[in-house]
């Protein structure tokens, strides 16, 4: 007894469906797991490294594969390079409940993380740590819009978190005194040098402006440092409407 596979059908595992319908037909593209994104993001312009096959499908599971004339009456054409593009820029990608439940967690914490970078609590005058900005977006009940803007999203959260904590929007104006060898450091964690001044052994004083997500990684570079000193000189509010940068 022969076993064969139909001529009409392909059999594909591990993969990410892109689905579009038109002319009342249903029609779908295999491609490569987190390929997708990338292609519509632009850093991947291979279309290779995109699709499994060049092909198109009514239904990539079954490996039923699109018929030609239905090609022609849906897109105008056959050419399969063609339509699979446009079905990839402008289908909707198919996921699993899994897979969807992690994206929104992902987002969650990246939408979390622009808040700790922002902000700080108003009565220590420290950043809040990430998680505890995870764990208020979870109180209030904060739903993530994956094709939302996350900086959008991170403003409309500090908004509906001052219900609950005592939050505050700013920059952090910063006094740090330490070697000159830690320069170049210091100078990748500001957003504004307002003055800096070496003096005698070496020693580096800056006045700087930083976002409050850097506070960590300064505190631990003049904890590192023999004779260094951190003093937080002011924090200055920015207003909520501002622009997410």
């Amino acid at each position: 007894m022969s076993i064969f596979t139909p001529t009409n059908q392909i059999r594909l595992t591990n993969v990410a469906v892109v689905r579009m319908k038109r002319c009342g037909k249903r029609f779908e593209i295999a491609c490569y797991k987190n390929k997708v994104v990338s292609w519509r993001n632009k850093t991947e312009t291979d279309l290779d490294e995109v699709l499994q096959t060049v092909n198109v499908f009514t239904n990539v599971s079954k490996g039923a594969v699109a018929k030609k004339e239905d090609l022609i009456e849906c897109f105008g054409h056959d050419d399969l390079q063609k339509v699979c593009t446009e079905i990839l820029n402008k289908g909707e990608l198919q996921i699993s409940e899994k897979e969807r439940q992690n994206q929104l967690e992902s987002s969650l914490r990246d939408v979390a993380t622009i808040v700790s970078e922002k902000c700080i609590n108003s009565e220590t005058k420290r950043p809040f740590p990430v998680s505890m900005i995870e764990k208020s977006m979870k109180q209030i009940h904060f739903s993530v819009n994956p094709k939302k803007n996350t900086k959008q999203q991170a403003l409309e959260v500090i908004k509906r978190l001052k219900d609950i904590l005592p939050i505050e929007r700013c920059m952090m104006r910063l006094r740090v005194v330490t070697h000159k060898r830690n320069k170049d450091r210091l100078m990748a964690l500001a957003c504004e040098i307002e003055s800096q001044a070496v003096e005698g052994e070496g020693i580096l004083e800056v006045i700087m402006s930083i976002n409050p997500g850097n506070f960590r990684a300064v505190d631990e570079l003049v904890g590192s440092t023999p004779k260094s000193q951190l003093h937080v000189l002011s924090v200055v509010e920015i207003e909520d409407d501002a622009s997410g940068d």
